[in-house]
């Protein structure tokens, strides 16, 4: 069975920090490093055959940590799939037998906040009311100004999924993808069928893998969380 695990990203420095963050390129916090070697302990025993991680630093500093504490991985090569003609003429050799490839990509982005990027959410409650800021956190299909919503999130991130994630998993392949809250959230509506509704109640903590199960044709078998 393919074998797909999704991890959000650990603390970063602006989650510390109470700010809205995006698709600013923050670093993760001491205690983000430390969720980061604990979900790499709790995989340490999963052999993954290819990752996929989002082209922001936090994102990938989390991966960098699970595949560095891994029993399967010595070593790993991005692959950057905005310039994918770099790789052209690489080919593996023996000594990569434990190499994992990791593809970078933007459509994994954490969802784009706009113009409400790098405000703290406590000062943009009191500038445009409690309730407005829910309506923009909260909400399925209605955008902070200038941003995307979680409906916007997944027209860029459910297509990626489908065409580079899902045939790896059709082969029975186990795949770990490291990205954030929002970008693994249009994933998870989708493998698990949740409504709008659902899905704004749905929340993933940061460094906590969530480990599916599928069958050859992308049925849902089984579904648990490690923490």
């Amino acid at each position: 069975m393919g074998k797909l695990i999704l991890v959000r990203h650990g603390q970063s420095v602006w989650n510390l920090q109470n700010r809205f963050t995006g698709w600013v390129d923050v670093s993760l916090s001491k205690n983000g490093v430390r969720e980061a070697e604990k979900a790499g302990e709790l995989l340490k025993d999963f052999k993954f055959d290819i990752a996929f991680t989002s082209n922001l630093i936090r994102a990938q500093e989390t991966l960098f940590a699970i595949l560095n504490l891994n029993n399967y991985s010595s070593n790993f090569l991005r692959v950057h799939q905005s310039k994918p003609e770099w790789y052209n003429e690489y080919s593996k050799s023996k000594e990569d037998k434990k190499e994992i490839v990791m593809y970078l990509s933007e459509k994994l982005n954490e969802r784009y906040y706009g113009k409400l990027q790098g405000l703290n959410k406590e000062e943009t409650m009191k500038k445009y009311g409690e309730e407005q800021v829910k309506i923009w956190r909260r909400s399925f299909d209605i955008a902070p100004p200038e941003g995307e919503s979680l409906k916007d999130t997944a027209k860029r991130t459910l297509p990626y999924f489908k065409k580079n994630i899902v045939p790896y998993l059709k082969q029975g392949k186990s795949v770990i993808v490291s990205a954030h809250g929002n970008s693994l959230r249009s994933i998870v509506m989708y493998i698990e069928n949740m409504s709008p509704e659902q899905i704004i109640e749905f929340e993933m903590k940061t460094g906590v893998p969530h480990i599916y199960e599928f069958d050859s044709k992308m049925n849902l078998k089984s579904r648990k969380i490690l923490n």
